[in-house]
């Protein structure tokens, strides 16, 4: 098990190493990273996993990543019923998420850790998201440790900015985090 994580993601540092860079408004044709490969990083799943694909990802300095929204989305179902929006935080934690991304690509015992936020600030939202956009998310660290980053992310439909923020996450063991979900379900 151990090594097939460890394969996928010396598969992905290779694809990395082919990318092109792209400008703001262009995605390239071929992904760096599929659903597949984002699915062995993030523990994320349906409804919460919030990025499709990596189309960019440049090792401990940026990522861009893209989440098709859809109206099949179950937060549409609640914010707002006929005029469907989707939530600001949502997109926020698509940034964190893709940041996710990115610092998981540098640790070798990920299978140990889940990333988790620890801060949000300048969070600001542009212009609504409505089923039928694609996002474009971009980060980008302003501080990377083995255990923490701090990233700006800015998220793009077409070349129209719609929302930003900086994001911070930290590395946690899965054990003390299912230790404290546990202690708290307790009280």
């Amino acid at each position: 098990m151990r090594y097939s994580i460890i394969f996928a993601s010396e598969l992905a540092v290779t694809k990395m190493n082919t990318t092109q860079t792209t400008t703001a408004a262009q995605t390239p044709s071929k992904p760096v990273m599929e659903i597949g490969d984002i699915l062995k990083l993030l523990p994320h799943r349906y409804p919460f996993l919030l990025i499709d694909r990596v189309v960019e990802l440049e090792r401990t300095k940026r990522i861009v990543a893209v989440k098709n929204v859809t109206f099949n989305e179950p937060f549409f179902q609640g914010h707002f019923p006929g005029t469907p929006i989707m939530p600001g935080v949502l997109i926020v934690e698509a940034i964190a998420q893709a940041g996710g991304v990115l610092l998981l690509t540098e640790i070798p015992n990920r299978d140990e850790l889940f990333v988790v936020f620890t801060g949000i600030e300048r969070a600001r939202f542009r212009r609504p998201v409505v089923p039928g956009d694609q996002l474009r998310i971009e980060a980008e660290v302003r501080a990377f440790r083995i255990t923490a980053a701090r990233l700006e992310g800015k998220v793009y439909v077409g070349d129209k900015l719609v929302a930003e923020a900086i994001v911070t996450c930290r590395l946690v063991p899965r054990a003390a985090a299912k230790s404290n979900a546990e202690s708290r379900e307790e009280t």
